[in-house]
Parts: C-alpha cells; sequence; structure tokens
C-alpha cells in the first residue's frame, strides 16, 4: 500500500501519548493567572497551583517514587488531593485515592494489595490511618496533610505535606509517559466478594474521559466547578483533568453540607457540580436557601431521582443531568442524552424518559444490553432483560492481581458489568435489577455480601440475605432479613454489625423471617427486594 511507507510512520512530531501531564502543562502556560483553587480562605492561580505539583513531584522523585510506583491517599476534597491527581501523573506513579469512609482493616488491604510506597493521609483521618498501616506491615512513608480549613487532628507521619513541598524543585522537569497505556490510577471497588477489586486506569483512558466530559456536557472554558462528589470516587469521574484543561476554577468542600453548597453557588459563581441524588435532595430541600444569578448544571448518578427533586431544582435554575457508569469505566459512562423534543413533553413523560440510564458517552465505543447465556443483543423492546456491557477506550485495564477476575469481566471482547437492563425502541437503557446486589446508598458501593459476612458472624444468626431499602435521605441503605437459631434483638444485631463494618455499610432494619429460597437452597433475593418496595 502507498500508505505504509516509512515517510508516513510514527515519530515524535507526529504522535505522542494521550495523557493528563499535557493538560497541567497547557494551562500553566496559556492561563497561569486565572483562578484555580478556592478553599475556605485559600484562594491559588494556575501559576501557583502548577508551581506546587511540580514540587510535589519532584520530591517524591527524590525520595525514590517513579513509574509504577504506588501512592495512597486518604484525604476528603481539598487543593491537596487534586494536586496529587495533577502531580502523580508527571513521575508515572499510580494515584491510590482512597474512600474516607472505609474502616482501617479495608485499608489495610488496600495498602498492601496495591503494594503502596507512600500514603499521604489527612489528619482527620489520622487515628484510622495509624490503625490500617499497623495492620498492613507495610514500611510507608507517611506524609501528614494539615488542612487549614479542616478540624485539626494527630499527625502520624515523618513530615507534612507543606515540608514535603519545600524539599521540591518547582521547575521540576517532567515529559510524557512512554506509553499512553501505562498505569495512572488503582481504584478499589466493592464487588460482591467482600473483598475490594484494584481497577487500573491508564493516562489513554484518563485522558479520553476527560476530553468526554467537556463534549457529554456541553462545558465552556473557564467554569467554576464546586466539589461535593468525592474526589476519591473514580478520580472524580476524570474531573479533576477536565477542569484543569477548561483552565476552570476547582472550588472545594470537605463535606457536602446545604449552607456551604448555596454559599459556594451565590459566593463563587459555581457552574457545574456533580453528586449523587442525596446532595440533590439536600439542595432541594435546604430550609434555608440563598439567591444567585448563575444558571448551572449538576449531573448525578447512582438511582435515578425522584421527579419531584427534578422538577424542584430545574425551578431553581439547576439543570439535571443523568449519567450512569462504574468504576471499571472511569465513573460514568453513560448518559441519558436530552432530545430537543423533551422539552415540550407533558413532567410526567418528561420525567420517564430522563429516569432511563441512556446512551454511550460520545468517546465510549458501544453500551449494549446483551443476553446473558447467548452473547446477543437483546431486542430494543424496554421488556426483554439483559446484562449491560461496554466496549471502548474509557476502560479499565483491568484487575489487579486477578487475571480470572479480569477474563471473566471481559468475556467475547465486552466488559459485562454485572447490571441487568432492558433496551428501549430509541436505544436508550434502563436498569431494571443489580445481578451483583450492590446496594448503593448516598452515591457509595456497598456490598450485600460483605453486610451478610459480618451479620453472619453473630452467634444467633442461622441465615441472613441484604437488600436495598428505600430511603428519602441516601437513596437506599441496606436492610437484612434473619433467620435465628438463638435468641438476639433487632438492637443486639444493629450493635453486632457497628462493631464490625463502617457507618454507611451497616443495616438500618432488621427483619426476622423464614428467608423464601429456591428448591436448591438459594435465597430468592428479589422476593424479598419486592417485599421492600411493597412495605414503603
Amino acid at each position: 500500500m502507498i500508505y505504509d511507507g516509512p515517510e508516513l510512520s510514527r515519530n515524535a512530531a507526529n504522535f505522542t501519548a494521550l495523557s493528563p501531564v499535557s493538560i497541567l502543562k497547557r494551562v500553566e502556560r496559556v492561563h497561569p493567572e486565572l483562578p484555580a483553587q478556592i478553599h475556605g480562605r485559600i484562594r491559588r492561580n494556575w501559576g501557583e497551583v502548577a508551581v506546587r505539583c511540580k514540587r510535589l513531584a519532584s520530591a517524591l522523585a527524590r525520595r525514590g517514587i517513579g513509574k509504577g510506583d504506588t501512592v495512597a491517599l486518604v484525604a476528603p476534597n481539598i487543593p491537596e488531593a487534586l494536586e496529587c491527581a495533577l502531580a502523580l501523573p508527571l513521575l508515572g506513579a499510580v494515584l491510590n485515592a482512597n474512600n474516607t469512609r472505609l474502616d482501617a482493616g479495608t485499608i489495610a488491604y488496600i495498602l498492601d494489595h496495591g503494594e503502596a510506597k507512600v500514603l499521604l493521609v489527612d489528619t482527620e483521618f489520622s487515628k484510622m490511618a495509624a490503625d490500617a498501616v499497623a495492620q498492613s506491615g507495610r514500611d510507608l512513608l507517611i506524609i501528614d496533610i494539615e488542612d487549614s480549613e479542616g478540624p485539626g487532628g494527630e499527625r502520624i507521619g515523618t513530615l507534612t505535606y507543606n515540608d514535603l513541598l519545600a524539599e521540591g524543585d518547582p521547575d521540576f522537569t517532567y515529559l510524557l509517559p512512554d506509553d499512553e497505556w501505562d498505569a495512572l490510577a488503582l481504584n478499589y471497588t466493592s464487588g460482591t466478594t467482600g473483598r475490594p477489586k484494584g481497577v487500573v486506569y491508564s493516562h489513554r483512558g484518563a485522558w479520553t474521559n476527560a476530553v468526554n466530559n467537556v463534549v457529554t456536557w456541553e462545558m465552556p472554558h473557564h467554569p467554576v466547578y464546586l466539589w461535593t462528589l468525592p474526589l476519591f470516587h473514580c478520580n472524580g469521574w476524570c474531573f479533576p483533568w477536565t477542569i484543569t484543561l477548561l483552565a476552570g476554577t476547582h472550588v472545594f468542600l470537605r463535606t457536602p453540607k446545604a449552607d456551604a453548597i448555596y454559599d459556594a453557588f451565590a459566593d463563587h459563581g459555581v457552574t457545574h457540580l456533580c453528586g449523587a441524588p442525596i446532595i440533590m435532595s439536600m439542595i432541594s430541600g435546604a430550609a434555608t436557601k440563598r439567591n444567585f444569578s448563575q444558571n448551572i448544571k449538576m449531573m448525578t448518578a447512582a438511582a435515578p431521582p425522584p421527579a419531584s427533586v427534578i422538577k424542584n431544582m430545574e425551578a431553581m435554575g439547576i439543570s439535571i443531568t443523568h449519567v450512569y457508569g462504574l468504576t471499571e469505566v472511569y465513573g460514568p459512562a453513560v448518559v441519558c442524552a436530552e432530545k430537543p423534543g423533551w422539552s415540550a413533553l407533558p413532567p410526567d413523560q418528561q420525567a420517564e424518559l430522563k429516569a432511563r440510564q441512556g446512551v454511550a458517552y460520545e468517546l465510549e465505543e458501544d453500551v449494549l444490553v446483551l443476553d446473558t447465556e447467548t452473547g446477543v443483543p437483546v431486542p430494543w423492546d424496554g421488556e426483554t432483560l439483559g446484562e449491560v456491557v461496554f466496549r471502548g477506550n474509557i476502560m479499565m485495564k483491568g484487575y489487579l492481581k486477578a487475571p480470572e477476575e479480569t477474563a471473566k469481566a471481559f468475556k467475547d471482547g465486552w466488559f459485562w458489568s454485572g447490571d441487568i437492563a432492558v433496551q428501549h425502541a430509541d436505544g436508550y437503557i434502563e436498569i431494571r435489577d443489580r445481578s451483583k446486589d450492590i446496594i448503593i446508598s448516598g452515591g457509595e458501593n456497598i456490598s450485600s455480601i460483605e453486610v451478610e459476612k459480618a451479620l453472619y458472624a453473630h452467634p444467633a444468626v442461622s441465615l441472613v440475605a441484604v437488600v436495598a431499602m428505600p430511603d428519602e435521605k441516601w437513596g437506599e441503605v441496606p436492610c437484612a432479613f434473619v433467620e435465628l437459631s438463638g435468641d438476639a434483638t433487632e438492637a443486639e444485631l444493629l450493635a453486632h454489625a457497628k462493631s464490625m463494618l463502617a457507618g454507611y455499610m451497616r443495616p438500618k432494619k432488621v427483619v426476622f423471617a423464614e428467608l423464601p429460597k429456591t428448591t436448591t437452597g438459594k435465597i430468592k433475593k428479589n422476593e424479598l427486594r419486592d417485599l421492600v418496595r411493597q412495605q414503603g
């Protein structure tokens, strides 16, 4: 072929790796004077943030951290968490941002499994982190983050984050990765085994989804983005890099609260935010509201928000975009793309359409519903059930140290999500069940099996099944159905769960009953879910 000649081959001038590394370089060069961070009394522009990131990368490099080394983080939504997301790719190191609501035992497992060499921890979580490090048995460099806007806490590290920055070179020279397929981040997801699985992201995937957010959400340059979505959730759905790409302003909240959110709307001119439906309910149901003049866009995932909440939010000037995804696909990869004619439909019909999960992001290759047995696409009839599958560049590299789990997930050239759905005539998917029995509470994934394991540890429990129970505040929470072999009260079992599980994972209700079973003895969770719904 005439197009295969050596004069048409790849070279340094016409081919470079796709990576978030390029994003920081550009914003520092083009917009150093524009606002980058707002956090309480803290104000920094992009020139200042870029220098902090280079210092962080340089200091870690001088301490022996380099390509493929895991750097763990336990911190809320603060500037340092953003700086880790921007700085660690400069080294080729891998960021492992962890859920601050996890217990010490789980963090210990993650530190060991991910072979972390460094742990950066906000002092609010020092006690838990110290316990986790001790349990992990790893010899870690621990860096204390002392947030001036936080509650404080005991220092457990070798030095502070600011001390570490002082060691770094503000003119640190960095390069793109050798290969855009290099690992960039390690995110743990509960799955259904009770043991977290390590989802590995690449530079290519992170860059692609960062750009994808711009396209899917029609984002302009210089947005003002409010961090109510945790930065540790799928690396903040890649928005650390999206907002940086657009030379926007990151506005941080350690803890999302209604008054702080309204202050950010009114005082900082927030234009965009993401969060679970609980954040929407917090905003729409606030006892005290402040006026704001700008239009705001909010992206929400997890369970579809109630139509009444959507209506209230949009009446306030906050337009809602409903998305769906998983940790394995960098967060959301499916969007309920609103068609031009929907706004003319009756409100109830609009709500019905917007409650569907939707279609693939523009830069995701495909999302379909396939028959779980045959692998053939189900009819687009809105009735036939199948499993949601993904394919494209917004897809994890695989599960760390889990070749069998990875192969199972990537069967037949698709990623099998475990979510059961239908596909409507217009191609929009709608989830009907979760085959993995994951409970999504306030945007957090809870493994029902892990909750069941904790309850089984009580000597009076003979059989237990945990399902999702609707909750006005959290969307859904765990509800435990229990058969007893001895004496125990609901209060006793809840206290037992409290001793073994993180707060958000504990069942909020215990129902004593004979559990429905199949002829082979398998518990019919679908009947328990139906019972919970019927009881409201």
